[in-house]
């Protein structure tokens, strides 16, 4: 671990039941007059995003609605909402990972005059951006207070902007916003958030005490409050801390990024249109027990998020935070294996193949993973036998 470290985040960030009704004045505060809405048709079809919609239009703002985000976005959505949010002073991001992707890039692209392509790597992004607010509708991604947008780039490959230019002027936290989230999801983008703490705490190069210190914390209000948002999704203090440990696992893994886990889902979800909480959850515990070699020491430590008072020496206490995480998924309900997920068998060596385009995450992983070890995690996440 280094004490030579650098740490970013959004520079406002509410955390409040209800908050997300004064998002007028939220964006009246940046300057904001013409703002584009960018969401997803779920999210206006259940009636969560009109209401906030109608709210800043009611302020007496100029309000545009992009409202066709979808899982892991093309280039061609992100093209299409610049188009329409011609004349717009700020972009509002509304929603899951995907609407809070697409309103960054969207925010750096109509903020100058790079193209797209010459954003892509880290550290790309040359110009400004437009005012920008996120607000999360899931407990997930963190995405409200990373520097990253993902996109899809071709049929199945997908591509990273890197920027502190992409952190939004305010990340907005209403957990009334998350309680009609469907269990599935909930699982799925909750497992995702732990995925990002865990990686966070164990991440080769940019590992530090402050990424610590909130990887931790994330995991212990999650590993409370997930089994009770999946018992109860009304449970407004479980979901509240679900929102606030996705949060603070996102800037975790801002500033201290992911590895593997990330590295070996991408294709999966690329290929086979598989959600990306999910895609995490499928490879994981078999990322898990490969990483065990360097980093079973920090695995054990994490044992005590999960497991107050957890017992045994080092290897024990690494056993136990394996085991919990892979009951935390079979309790969630969802598949637990690439087979169960009808990924086919004889596709494996094609997704190693592409896990080793992902050395942006490769190179923070405390193992060196290389084609043979993609492959041999993939067949252990295929058939749920430990190799």
């Amino acid at each position: 671990m280094t004490t030579n470290f650098q740490f970013r985040t959004a520079p406002r960030i509410i955390c409040e039941a209800g908050s997300a009704s004064a998002l007028a004045q939220y964006l009246q505060d940046l300057g904001i007059s013409k703002p584009l809405f960018v969401t997803d048709p779920g999210l206006m079809q259940i009636g969560l995003a009109p209401p906030l919609i109608e709210a800043v239009r009611t302020s007496g703002m100029d309000v545009v609605v992009f409202d066709q985000v979808r899982e892991d976005p093309p280039e061609s959505v992100v093209q299409e909402a610049v188009m329409l949010g011609s004349g717009c002073d700020g972009v509002v991001g509304l929603g899951g990972g995907s609407s809070m992707d697409v309103a960054k890039v969207v925010a750096a692209l109509m903020g100058s005059t790079q193209p797209l392509q010459e954003m892509y790597g880290v550290e790309q992004v040359t110009g400004a951006r437009l005012p920008l607010v996120l607000v999360p509708t899931t407990a997930g991604t963190g995405s409200e207070v990373t520097p990253v947008a993902i996109l899809t780039t071709g049929e199945t490959t997908k591509a990273g902007i890197s920027s502190g230019v992409l952190l939004p002027d305010i990340a907005l936290l209403d957990v009334d916003l998350t309680l009609g989230l469907p269990p599935k999801i909930t699982a799925m983008t909750g497992i995702d958030a732990m995925v990002h703490a865990i990686e966070a705490y164990t991440s080769k190069h940019k590992k530090n005490p402050m990424c610590d210190m909130l990887a931790r914390e994330s995991l212990r209000m999650m590993a409370v409050a997930l089994p009770k948002v999946l018992a109860n999704g009304q449970d407004k203090e479980a979901r509240q801390a679900m929102l606030l440990g996705a949060h603070l696992a996102g800037q975790a893994f801002a500033n201290s990024p992911v590895a593997a886990v990330h590295a070996l889902a991408y294709p999966v979800g690329g290929h086979f249109h598989i959600p990306h909480g999910l895609s995490n959850s499928l490879v994981l515990p078999a990322v898990l027990r490969f990483n065990r070699p360097m980093a079973e020491a920090l695995y054990a430590e994490l044992a005590e998020c999960f497991i107050p008072g957890v017992q045994g020496d080092q290897a024990s206490r690494c056993d136990q935070f394996i085991a919990v995480l892979e009951q935390l998924i079979a309790d969630s309900g969802l598949p637990a294996t690439l087979a169960e997920a009808n990924v086919p068998e004889d596709f494996l060596p094609t997704l190693a193949k592409d896990a080793m385009l992902q050395q942006r995450l490769l190179i923070n992983n405390p193992r060196d993973v290389d084609y043979d070890d993609a492959l041999a995690i993939y067949q252990e996440a295929y058939s749920g036998v430990t190799r």
